[in-house]
């Protein structure tokens, strides 16, 4: 199973999709997966390979999908009755093995995620030292020095992961801004001065970009480092990039808009926690929906409310 699913993970990356990787590092029986397996879970919440049953591919799940939005590995451990060894388990994300009486799974949960984009609008010394500098920090840029070349703004799908860096120098700033605006860019910025930005804003309000859009746009651009050369100007708004993206909780694989509903429940027999959104057992009784981990607490519940 394991080289499927590598070969699969390559053509994701290669498509740039994200995805989590899951490897069993360590078991005690009993259990159905052993050291070695692997699943890979896709944004959505869809599984393949094996890494347990009933308990443990809820847990893995709801831990993958939260992986792929703070793009960071874990080491998850589902453990039965007697499975809990005391100062085991520090650094391990822990979690009752609920529906069988024993064994031990812990793992190992790596988020793959698209590598960010950096699209670089305009041209001179501060773009030239942001390209340089970028891609050393592993970013994939994209250069448009000129506005001939704006019209492909709106082929990159400009997600939640992408930055765009407008320095075009000219009132040519307005048009690149009105696109780039409209889109999904997590990070958006403006280098020019306090004066000139206070100018640009209006503008756009002007020709119709909502408030809510213009909120977006971190004018002008940077963090205030007493940055004073093009390279310095360049690192100020690098790095106020990266605090955005390690700050912002919304990355392509959830909505933008946060939701006020529930997204996890409590299954009432073994008292797992189970996400809403891939439950795969439910049960509608008195008007009310119950979420469980595995068909056998949803037959114990239908029998005892039966």
């Amino acid at each position: 199973m394991a080289e499927p699913l590598i070969d699969l993970a390559a053509d994701l990356q290669r498509r740039g999709e994200p995805f989590v990787l899951a490897t069993v590092v360590r078991c005690e029986a009993p259990t159905s997966a052993k050291p070695g397996a692997k699943a890979l879970v896709h944004a959505d919440g869809r599984v393949e390979g094996w890494v347990g049953g009933a308990c443990a591919e809820p847990v893995l799940v709801r831990e993958a999908l939260r992986a792929l939005r703070d793009g960071r590995p874990r080491l998850i451990g589902l453990y039965g009755e007697g499975g809990r060894e005391p100062g085991r388990t520090e650094g391990i994300l822990d979690y009752a093995m609920t529906c069988h009486s024993g064994g031990t799974l812990e793992i190992y949960v790596e988020p793959y995620l698209p590598t960010p984009q950096l699209v670089l609008v305009g041209h001179g010394p501060v773009i030239e030292a942001l390209d340089r500098l970028g891609r050393a920090a592993g970013y994939a840029i994209v250069t448009l020095p000129e506005a001939s070349g704006w019209s492909r703004l709106g082929a990159l799908a400009l997600g939640r992961r992408a930055s765009v860096v407008v320095a075009t120098h000219a009132d040519s700033d307005e048009d690149a801004l009105v696109r780039v605006l409209s889109s999904e860019a997590g990070y958006v910025s403006l280098v020019a001065s306090r004066k000139r930005t206070t100018a640009m804003l209006g503008r756009l309000g002007q020709r119709g970009v909502a408030a809510d859009r213009l909120g977006r746009l971190k004018a002008p651009a940077g963090l205030d480092l007493g940055a004073v050369t093009p390279v310095e100007i360049a690192i100020s708004i690098l790095a106020e990039i990266v605090q955005h993206h390690r700050s912002d909780k919304s990355v392509d694989v959830e909505s933008a808009a946060e939701s006020s509903a529930p997204t996890e429940a409590l299954d009432p027999i073994c008292g797992m926690t189970v996400e809403i959104a891939t439950a795969r057992y439910r049960s509608e009784v008195g008007g009310r929906t119950t979420y469980f981990c595995c068909l056998a607490c949803k037959e114990t519940f239908e029998r005892q409310t039966a």
